[in-house]
């Protein structure tokens, strides 16, 4: 038995958090990962975004099979925690924008030429 123990989820932002956290977010293609402690094994968790908190706390949500059943999860966790740990790193820079293109969504149309 493990004395590994799994990570907490963290709690979203509010409003009474102060500032809205800085967000940044990967390419689709190349996104840094964590590995997250469950089920007593540890799990691949692609990074969709990290948070940077006002206070100074990091948080990262990810994409997470907890069980190993094939279900995949999102979930935010509060970094560090003994359940985390550095799975996998990004050769790409991060943004701190919105871009469908980096979230995986779909590309734009290209404009048509008269």
């Amino acid at each position: 038995m493990s004395e590994i123990p799994e990570p907490e989820p963290a709690r979203p932002w509010r409003p009474e958090d102060g500032p809205r956290p800085e967000v940044k977010t990967w390419p689709r293609g190349d996104r840094p990962a964590l590995e997250v402690w469950s089920a007593g094994r540890w799990r691949y968790a692609p990074v969709m975004a990290r948070q940077n908190w006002a206070d100074g706390t990091v948080r990262y949500q990810v994409d997470v099979d907890l069980r190993g059943d094939t279900t995949v999860v999102i979930r935010t966790y509060q970094w560090p925690q003994p359940g985390l740990r550095k799975g996998y790193d990004s050769g790409s820079t991060p943004s701190r924008t919105g871009d469908g293109q980096r979230q995986g969504g779909m590309p734009r149309a290209r404009p048509r030429r008269a």
